[in-house]
């Protein structure tokens, strides 16, 4: 059996009011067409998930929803700014055989580059800009059985190759 990740990280945030918290911050326009080009380009490529797990935060749920896919979500401040260790945790805990994660940075940077055999080859990949996409394939049983450096990059994009 096979497991596969999308690993996502959320698009651009509006930093246009001061007095909002961090985890409250809302995409800004570059952002939602960001993520609109980043589903238009998961479903081209055929990357299709079967289930999503997300940062609580607005901007994660916004990038979720602008990627118009109709499946189920969990959200969970778990993933708002997790390190690679938290995001490894949660996504053991999923079942469905693909599932794409929604998150941020310096995590998902570096969970991405603990994930790999070997990174792709773009230059882009080690700072994983807003909405950056690696599409992840693991050998596995279930996402019990994932471990570092066991997964084989399949896709990478980020959104300004795709706008």
């Amino acid at each position: 059996m096979t497991c596969t990740l999308i690993l996502m990280r959320h698009a651009k945030s509006s930093w246009d009011n001061p007095d909002l918290a961090d985890h409250d911050r809302p995409l800004n326009t570059r952002g939602i067409a960001s993520a609109v080009a980043m589903g238009d380009w998961l479903r081209a490529q055929g990357h299709h998930p079967d289930a999503a797990v997300s940062s609580s935060s607005a901007r994660t749920g916004q990038t979720f929803v602008k990627l118009g896919f109709d499946i189920p979500i969990t959200f969970t401040r778990a993933l708002y700014h997790a390190g690679p260790e938290m995001m490894m945790e949660v996504l053991q805990e999923q079942t469905a055989p693909t599932v794409l994660m929604l998150g941020h940075n310096p995590g998902s940077a570096d969970f991405a580059d603990r994930l790999v055999t070997r990174a792709p080859p773009h230059p882009r990949f080690a700072d994983y800009p807003t909405c950056a996409t690696a599409v992840i394939r693991f050998e596995a049983a279930g996402w019990n059985d994932i471990g570092w450096r066991a997964g084989q990059p399949i896709d990478f994009a980020i959104p300004r190759e795709l706008m």
